[in-house]
């Protein structure tokens, strides 16, 4: 029965809002709260008859907790609604100039939508005298001795504003400081906060002001809730005339004029998400105009004129079911938590890193327990802890591991290190990760050689080692009969096995994976020293000599050549005929000195050409951006590394005038 199903939404959404609200403690994920209250709202909308004045979709957040004084807000802080895609930004759009009347593009403004806890400030005469939490939308609770604690939160402006007015913005805690807030916790045997969110919600609600200092927390404005004078004609005014006042305003925000310009800043902020230093988890887009915003008005619960535009929530909780101990390509035996599959970020997540074991303890994570799961950034999903209070009573603590889960043999920690690892080089679990390296995209680009069919063929006996795959041509035809194969795919395969051996150098030795040696390393070696000789006998002084090679990666790089092991692969290599070709001389000086980045969709050459390109006229490449970078050129979508540019002052260059830069015929 509808009926049913309404009292039992109403109750869900009501409990998960108290926790999330009121305790800091959310159950369960942003997503799964914002399925609740969409299907409530759906449902409220096709029966009116239905209706209850005291449904949670009539609140924002919940009432005050003892132990705070009310205040009464000049203004509700009312809610926004929610867009989830592209359709329903446009739909937003259609809305709005629909009410005004008009087939003209709107000049909107977007900016971020900060994770943390809304309050406002009320100065009087530019003393702050009050500051409030949202509440329940209409009166919050006052906490302005723990405001006055807030980074960037002005106890007086820096210019005269005559009467009241309300500020109104996040508090937010950034992510390094979370990370030693949670570090602490856990060296103390606390329950981790989930996310920045949560502790930076709790720390502004603490009854002791001195509690709320230590959480070093920050207040980030978006706008005004009232002012006795016209504050600004437009949403972007304000914001200006707020940092001239002495508030720390962000610059990502911009108008735009039309819907489609919203949408392209939305990706782009989605792109450079991880790599802002507070969490964000959307965008949220006004119309730009004060008077527009005037006539559109307000519903019942927020106004008519702007958006919250979500992103796919980055944490999830989940039940970790299992902890499986997994052997990488080094050796490394390393936790990973088998889940309850969950959606995080947009992607289906069932098994996420435990990094080792000592971190493994250090979280107290065990099988049985509800865990929350983050995938910040299109990072590998990682488990950040426990949800304590839903541990269950027979949890126990997991011990780890003796022997090698492939192979059996005794497991050896090497001093100073954390990874517990397997000495056996003929681990076919190694054995296993080193072949698929070894023919990965980047590496020697060996294409239709995944790793379902390495696992097959180390099982029937055609591959034992990196060498083996040359040798593959001498099983032509059992592979041919092979169930699942097939004449045209294996030839296609030792063709492409065929080209493989003359790869550049710098693929090849990124491909072997030497410890400490990644794509960028195996570039800097193969064009300081030429050859694949001259690496084998380089010593350490000579590799230290080399930029961005320090002592470590040398002694690492040394002691893999000097493996008598090692030494036989690679004269294995070279009688399969594998010959990898020598780096190049500089054909010219003309980007001697230069350091480049590029960043976003190249459209018109891929990156590896480009990069190439700059290295052949003498450039070096760099993966981050820093004052030292000569130029980034940016394609559609470049993210945090265009803004850290644009910040720095770092010259930007389109496609074209990249190219412009370049000898004729080059590219």
């Amino acid at each position: 029965m509808v009926a049913e199903e309404l009292l039992e939404l109403r109750a869900k959404v009501a409990h998960h809002a108290d926790r999330y609200y009121r305790d800091d403690a959310p159950e369960i994920s942003d997503s799964e709260y914002d399925t609740l209250f969409r299907r409530l709202q759906e449902l409220e909308a096709a029966h009116p008859e239905l209706h209850d004045p005291n449904s949670p979709t009539a609140r924002i957040g919940s009432a005050p907790v003892a132990g705070f004084e009310p205040h009464r807000h000049q203004i509700p802080m009312l809610s926004l609604d929610n867009a989830f895609g592209e359709t329903e930004l446009r739909s937003f759009d259609e809305r709005v100039r629909k009410a005004i009347g008009t087939d003209d593009a709107v000049q909107y403004f977007a900016e971020l939508k900060y994770d943390g806890a809304s309050i406002s400030l009320t100065y009087l005469d530019g003393e702050l005298t009050i500051a409030t939490t949202r509440g329940d939308g209409t009166t919050g609770e006052a906490v302005t001795p723990n405001a006055r604690t807030l980074a960037g939160v002005p106890l007086r402006l820096t210019k005269p504003v005559p009467g009241t007015l309300e500020v109104r913005g996040e508090v937010v805690m950034l992510k390094s400081v979370f990370e030693e807030l949670n570090a602490a916790r856990l060296e103390r045997g606390e329950q981790v906060f989930a996310n920045p969110r949560n502790a930076a919600a709790g720390g502004l609600r603490q009854l002791d002001s001195r509690l709320t200092a230590q959480r070093r927390l920050s207040f980030l404005p978006y706008g005004v809730g009232f002012s006795q004078d016209a504050f600004a004609p437009s949403q972007a005014g304000a914001l200006d005339r707020l940092r001239n006042l002495g508030f720390v305003v962000r610059s990502e925000g911009k108008p735009l004029l039309g819907i489609e310009a919203v949408i392209s800043f939305v990706n782009e902020v989605q792109a450079m998400r991880a790599a802002l230093p507070f969490g964000i988890d959307g965008c949220v887009i006004k119309v730009n105009q004060v008077d527009l915003q005037g006539e559109l008005g307000f519903t019942s619960r927020g106004p008519r004129w702007a958006i919250a535009y979500k992103f796919p929530a980055e944490q999830a909780f989940t039940k970790l079911e299992a902890i499986a101990w997994q052997v990488g390509r080094t050796g490394n035996v390393t936790p990973v938590a088998e889940l309850v599959p969950v959606v995080v970020g947009g992607v289906t997540v069932s098994r996420a890193t435990l990094h080792n074991y000592d971190e493994l303890i250090r979280k107290d994570v065990r099988p049985g327990d509800t865990v929350i799961v983050q995938r910040a950034g299109d990072v590998i999903p990682e488990v950040v802890g426990p949800v304590l209070d839903q541990r269950p009573a027979d949890a126990e603590v997991p011990t780890a591991p003796t022997e090698c889960p492939a192979c059996q043999t005794a497991l050896v920690r090497r001093e100073g290190q954390v990874a517990l690892k397997c000495p056996n080089r003929s681990c076919p679990a190694q054995i296993q990760s080193q072949l698929e390296h070894f023919v990965g995209r980047r590496m020697m680009d060996i294409d239709g050689l995944g790793g379902k069919l390495i696992a097959r063929f180390l099982d029937e006996g055609f591959v034992s080692d990196l060498p083996s795959l040359y040798r593959l041509h001498e099983h032509r035809d059992k592979l041919v009969v092979a169930e699942g194969l097939g004449e045209r795919s294996i030839n296609n395969l030792l063709e492409e096995l065929e080209a493989s051996k003359t790869r550049p150098l710098p693929r090849f030795l990124f491909a072997l994976g030497i410890p400490e040696v990644g794509e960028r390393g195996a570039q800097d070696l193969a064009r300081a020293l030429g050859s694949l000789d001259a690496i084998r006998q380089a010593d350490e002084p000579t590799l230290v000599a080399i930029e961005n090679v320090g002592p470590r990666t040398a002694a690492e790089i040394t002691a893999w050549f000097g493996s008598p092991e090692n030494q036989a692969m690679l004269d294995a290599f070279w009688d399969l005929g594998v010959r990898p070709t020598e780096a190049e001389a500089p054909t010219g000086d003309l980007f001697a000195g230069q350091t480049w980045v590029f960043t976003g969709k190249l459209e018109k050459f891929t990156r590896e050409m480009a990069e190439e390109v700059v290295r052949r006229w003498g450039g070096k490449l760099s993966s981050s951006v820093s004052k030292k970078t000569s130029f980034v050129v940016a394609g559609p979508g470049a993210g945090s590394k265009l803004a850290t540019a644009e910040s720095l002052g770092v010259p930007v260059l389109t496609e074209d005038e990249f190219l412009a830069r370049l000898p004729e015929g080059t590219l």
